[in-house]
């Protein structure tokens, strides 16, 4: 019977390798692959914008942040930060990017050398002590996460023109204004830096807020190439 026995269980192990052993090995390898392909992409390196022969840099701004603080471009130099267009009451997809930049906030907030400037486009109601209130109401804990005002024809200026990031005016889009949603990674020279897309072209600007069926969204490449200037300190 004990011989008998043995003979059960050394089948049932027979059978057990088999059929299961080979899915095993497949499929720690197909992780290892996932592993080495994440690690390739990881390791690109970011691409200057470059427009008629010329590196892109941000223009030189001076605006006032939420504590009524004056906030130039030179305050950002040094520092890895992202730009972004909003405005408090925009009922769309401002929302959705900054739940996004709270991310961003969340893995890198507690550094000095990175920064954030919110710049709005309604600078008539988003007041310093607007600003304040919005900050306030997503939690932001990083000193160098500046939300910014002035006046309104500077701002259009430095998004439609320095940035080429469109920013409008229109009565007929819920809140009354349109801007694209995209987030500008700056390096700690002023220059506007991007990983490139599959032909090799700079994607410029990285989408703010999530979109279905794409790869990869726009927060988890930022999440993935912020550190990449950061270590080129």
């Amino acid at each position: 019977m004990r011989k008998n026995a043995y003979i059960g269980i050394s089948f049932i192990l027979l059978v057990f390798g088999i059929l299961f052993v080979p899915k095993i090995v497949n499929r720690i390898q197909q992780q290892d692959w996932v592993s080495a392909n994440r690690l390739s992409i990881s390791q690109e390196e970011l691409v200057y914008i470059n427009l008629n022969g010329d590196n892109k840099k941000v223009p030189d701004f001076v605006l006032t942040n939420q504590d009524s603080l004056l906030i130039s471009n030179e305050d950002y130099f040094g520092k890895v930060y992202l730009v972004e267009f909003f405005f408090t009451s925009c009922p769309t997809i401002c929302p959705r990017m900054n739940v996004n930049m709270k991310k961003i906030e969340a893995v890198f907030g507690h550094r000095d050398d990175f920064g954030i400037a919110s710049i709005t486009i309604d600078p008539k109601t988003d007041t310093p002590t607007q600003l304040k209130t919005y900050a306030e109401a997503y939690e932001v804990f990083s000193p160098n996460w500046h939300f910014l005002t002035g006046e309104q024809s500077d701002i259009y200026d430095l998004a439609n023109r320095g940035f080429n990031i469109f920013a409008g005016i229109n009565p007929d889009v819920a809140g009354g204004f349109e801007h694209q949603g995209y987030f500008a990674l700056v390096d700690q020279e002023g220059f506007i830096r991007s990983r490139t897309d599959s032909a090799g072209n700079p994607i410029v600007y990285y989408l703010g807020m999530d979109e279905e069926g794409v790869d990869q969204q726009g927060t988890e490449m930022l999440l993935e190439d912020i550190p990449k200037l950061l270590e080129n300190e």
